[in-house]
């Protein structure tokens, strides 16, 4: 015990800084933030004071549950080249104190919804640190496909953040939107797979190739982002803008993702294509939320 504590005494604060980002995987937990704020204000019409804690509890809670997937996941993750300097498997923390961070980040993300005064977003966050944990993680294990159940994860969010914001669970705008990124997160880790597809062999996982060809592969990844694009298409349907300059930037980006993706088509560099239209779909779904935004606010 005494030699733990030393150890984190000795510690310099961007070196806790760099444990907590890798822990959260920041950069993902990012965009969740992002998309339960552009549920707030397209329910809320403008950003005020109340956006901070829902946003913020999404964004902690987030990181918490992702560092309980780096828990349960420590002996794969030590497998896979893509996962291996990790915190856990590279030995900078012990399993044990990752689940103790990841703990702490849970329930103060938990606190921070519950102190929003808002039962729903309180529950919703529940659910999806459940969904994520118990469900998706044991189940990528037995097959590649848990990425389409997995996708609920990315729906909830954008729900939490409408609640937050005064809307209403029944109102089929939210729906809406909250398909929008559902559909993001099966192309999102279908190309992951995709990309990543011998490390996710090595660690033991199940991996696309036992199931499609790698034409079929590429050919229903390319179907999956042209089901995101619809999907971004409903949005103005649904009476969540009105601005036409608004619904013709969304449809002028669909047209440029399903041009700049449309090599997944082809089998030639299929693994360059995968990373390539991995990047090129997260930039989209970031850019229509920064356009909604913008939409709804000014």
């Amino acid at each position: 015990m005494l030699k733990t504590i030393n150890k984190y005494y000795q510690l310099s604060f961007s070196e806790y800084l760099k444990i907590f980002i890798a822990l959260g995987k920041v950069k993902i937990t990012f965009f969740v933030s992002v998309s339960a704020a552009l549920g707030f204000i397209l329910a809320n019409g403008r950003i005020s004071f109340g956006i901070i804690l829902p946003v913020l509890g999404v964004f902690i809670l987030s990181c918490g549950s992702s560092a309980f997937n780096q828990f349960q996941e420590y002996r794969p993750d030590a497998m896979m080249n893509r996962t291996k300097r990790r915190p856990i498997p590279i030995g900078r923390i012990e399993p044990f104190e990752g689940f103790i961070i990841a703990s702490f980040l849970t329930i103060s993300g938990l606190l921070l919804l519950l102190f929003s005064k808002n039962t729903i977003a309180f529950i919703l966050g529940i659910i999806a640190l459940i969904w994520y944990n118990l469900v998706y993680t044991p189940l990528k294990k037995k097959t590649s496909l848990a990425v389409v159940p997995g996708a609920l994860i990315g729906a909830i969010p954008p729900v939490i953040g409408w609640v937050s914001g005064g809307g209403q669970l029944a109102n089929p705008q939210i729906w809406a939107l909250s398909m929008f990124f559902f559909i993001w997160q099966i192309p999102h880790f279908w190309l992951l797979l995709l990309i990543y597809e011998e490390d996710y062999r090595r660690a033991g996982f199940p991996v696309l190739s036992d199931l499609f060809d790698p034409e079929m592969i590429t050919k229903i990844s390319y179907v999956w982002i042209t089901a995101l694009v619809s999907s971004c298409m409903l949005i103005p349907l649904f009476g969540l803008s009105n601005n036409i300059w608004t619904s013709m930037l969304l449809i002028f980006a669909g047209l440029w993702l399903l041009w700049r993706t449309k090599n997944l088509l082809n089998q030639y560099n299929r693994r360059i294509d995968a990373r390539s239209a991995f990047l090129q779909v997260n930039f989209y779904v970031l850019a229509v939320a920064v356009v909604l935004i913008a939409d709804s606010l000014f």
